[in-house]
């Protein structure tokens, strides 16, 4: 029986505080997709968590330079070439930072050619999760990758919560979006990435992202 190259999940994190809430939602989405991959296929995973706030200051030096330092490379080459990957950011000014952006903006536009992607975002209230649909979503059309169709937002309120009659809670979101991306990385279609039950799961009731919305701070 021969080696097979490991199949490789990778989250880039926007977050600036440390702790931070956007690496820690980062953190469940890599999780919840590796455990749905190793249950669906016998290849090794790996998942590996790029913070952007240790790069900052390469990020800024290749932006005005046009040169990469050694670290920056090897970190648009982790993304480039990942299997799927993991995209979050916190929501500053209804949008996402300038810090992803940033990095984002050093990746060549056709780098990302139909790779799967999990966009997620984090903020304070309820109030802006559309960043989701109306920025974060077209940044990665532009970039042509594959977005799956379950994005995550987690306000404050949201971590701790399992929910309501009228809304899944941020563990049910996490595990249907990392589903979805172990689906697409195994190129199965978005419809076989059935949920795992879980303690905070209700009836089917889903709540479009619409409804968890947020106001930013909290990264």
């Amino acid at each position: 029986m021969f080696a097979t190259t490991p199949l490789r999940i990778v989250a880039v994190s926007a977050g600036l505080s440390q702790p931070s809430s956007t690496r820690l939602l980062a953190d469940r989405l890599a999780a919840a997709a590796r455990e749905r991959l190793a249950a669906e296929q016998d290849r090794n995973v790996e998942v590996r968590v790029i913070e952007l706030r240790d790069l900052a200051v390469d990020i800024a030096n290749h932006l005005v330079s046009g040169f990469p330092s050694a670290t920056l490379r090897e970190a648009i080459d982790a993304v480039t070439e990942a299997d799927g990957l993991i995209a979050v950011t916190p929501v500053f000014t209804a949008s996402y930072s300038g810090l992803f952006k940033s990095f984002f903006d050093l990746i060549d536009n056709t780098a990302l050619t139909g790779k799967p992607v999990v966009i997620a975002a984090t903020g304070g209230t309820a109030r802006h999760s559309l960043v989701l649909e109306h920025a974060l979503r077209p940044l990665f059309a532009y970039l042509r990758a594959v977005t799956v169709p379950t994005s995550v937002y987690a306000a404050s309120e949201d971590w701790g919560s399992s929910g309501d009659e009228y809304t899944e809670g941020l563990p049910s979101r996490i595990r249907r979006a990392g589903g979805e991306l172990a689906s697409a990385v195994l190129g199965r279609t978005v419809s076989e990435a059935s949920r795992a039950p879980g303690l905070d799961d209700g009836d089917d009731a889903v709540v479009p992202f619409e409804q968890q919305l947020a106001d930013l701070r909290l990264d």
